[in-house]
């Protein structure tokens, strides 16, 4: 069975990735690399939708310098499913264009917010997952589903700071296939280390994963309420091609997520506890669990040798990386640029951007 003509997803692909330098540039940020395998981030998130989401009623949202290798990166989309902002204005306004994008193509459309970046490998149980967010938000399934903002909220491992957390309320229902629905309390920034661990402890609290589901009409009358101006541009938005309007509009919106635009202080937000995997990939420090370290710690992708070193990550892209009495370093080589830095300075590497010459970033 062929999934509902209604339901849609758009994919958020417009970030820099200055995180994953030298491999991650401003064409080919992170969700255009192959960190795990032969595909890229993006073509695994394009991947886990079949069965869920049609072909064609898939897009995904990025930028001009990107376009090009997003393209390449999913060429089953056609060019006009891949949709380029022309100045990036935060998640508030690109949330604001893909319901625009969906109501002027499928006024009772219902659609998912995506990261194109996320690592998620038991792609089964989040496709059962979407489906069901799907269904929620559709408002149809259940009584009082209709109207609500929905969330994915990810089980916390441990104690993160550099997550947003949902607090968790009651059980409004399960799905068919056992999703488990609650009410959302509340959306907390990014807390200290002790508030993390608070959170964690209590086991009220997910991360925020970004990804969400809206009916258009739901998340236009929040708008509406809360945000004139994406009401406006999604009002507006044009059944065409929308690259002129974007160009006449889309500068003028101001640079706020979606959290604060709407999420906050929306009338009613649920979400579906996830079931499935999920790292969103921050640095080179998630690389090694994926990997696989070897005896003594080292994760190694490439041509690569060690002696007498431990606890570090080494990439190689061609040429042989050879570490030999060193630990917990992160190398990574490409053909123009070598980075060596320590394990804990990973969240730094993105300082370095305006120090490298314009020919590596």
């Amino acid at each position: 069975m062929l999934p509902d003509p209604r339901y849609y997803a758009c994919i958020l692909a417009g970030g820099s990735g200055e995180r994953f330098w030298p491999m991650s540039r401003t064409r080919t940020p992170k969700h255009l690399l192959r960190l795990f395998s032969e595909r890229t981030l993006l073509e695994d998130t394009v991947a886990r939708l079949e069965g869920v989401v049609r072909p064609e009623n898939i897009f995904v949202l990025t930028n001009e310098a990107q376009r090009e290798g997003v393209q390449a990166a999913v060429p089953s989309l056609r060019p006009e499913q891949i949709v380029a902002e022309p100045v990036k204005r935060d998640t508030g306004p690109a949330a604001a264009l893909a319901t625009g994008y969906v109501r002027a193509r499928c006024p009772d459309g219902v659609l998912a917010i995506l990261a194109s970046d996320a690592l998620i490998k038991n792609s089964a149980r989040f496709g059962a997952q979407l489906r069901s967010a799907f269904e929620w938000a559709d408002g149809r399934r259940w009584p009082g589903s209709a109207g609500t903002l929905l969330t994915f909220a990810i089980p916390p491992t441990h104690a993160a700071t550099g997550f947003g957390y949902l607090e968790l309320g009651d059980e409004l229902a399960r799905g068919d296939e056992g999703s488990r629905f609650r009410q959302v309390r509340r959306f907390v920034e990014k807390p200290d280390i002790a508030s993390a661990q608070r959170y964690v402890a209590s086991g009220h609290f997910g991360w925020n994963a970004c990804m969400f589901v809206w009916a258009v009409d739901t998340f236009l009358a929040e708008a509406e309420r809360q945000a004139p101006e994406l009401a406006a541009l999604i009002r507006d938005f044009p059944p065409g091609d929308p690259a002129v309007f974007l160009g006449d509009r889309f500068a003028a919106l101001p640079k706020r997520s979606v959290d604060y635009a709407i999420m906050e202080h929306a009338g009613a937000v649920a979400t579906v506890v996830a079931e499935f995997d999920w790292d969103d990939v921050g640095t080179w420090a998630a690389l090694p669990s994926h990997l696989g370290p070897d005896g003594a710690g080292n994760a190694v992708r490439g041509p690569v040798v060690t002696v007498d070193s431990t606890g570090n990550l080494a990439v190689s892209n061609g040429r042989v990386i050879a570490l030999c009495g060193v630990h917990d370093l992160v190398v990574v080589e490409t053909a123009d640029a070598i980075l060596v830095c320590h394990r804990d300075a990973v969240q730094s590497i993105k300082q370095l951007q305006p120090l490298l010459p314009k020919e590596v970033v």
